[in-house]
């Protein structure tokens, strides 16, 4: 499994967006087809051109923005119904992918409210560039 840490050496850097929290039809329970809060991380491996010592210039296109990376999870979530969390985790990450400069992504897909007594439940997946 890859370390999520910014690396110099490889020039990679990390973007993150915690607790994405969408309202979203996810599940295979009868009460799952009405939109229920669900919330979202993303972590990306991501190409430093100015690693390991530089500093790049101060252009938003020479980064990754963790801002469109939200709204993408967030359009994924919200289209349609999934039955899966690992399904709507997979989509978002390959969906992270599409831009050449992410190298991995993982991504966390956590249901609240599903079960009493509980924070939380959910599955991470991490995708890779081949």
């Amino acid at each position: 499994m890859t370390a999520y840490v910014p690396d110099a050496e490889r020039g990679l850097r990390r973007v993150f967006v915690r607790d994405l929290t969408v309202e979203a039809r996810l599940g295979v329970l009868p009460k799952e087809v009405v939109p229920q809060r669900v919330v979202i991380g993303i972590e990306l491996l991501v190409r430093d051109e100015s690693a390991p010592a530089g500093v790049g210039p101060d252009r938003l296109e020479r980064v990754v923005d963790y801002g469109a990376a939200a709204e993408k999870a967030r359009l994924v979530a919200t289209t349609g119904h999934t039955r899966l969390a690992e399904t709507l985790a997979e989509r978002i990450a390959v969906a992270c992918l599409e831009d050449s400069r992410v190298v991995s992504a993982r991504v966390t897909v956590e249901k609240p409210d599903i079960l009493p007594h509980v924070g939380a439940v959910g599955v991470s997946v991490e995708r890779r560039r081949n």
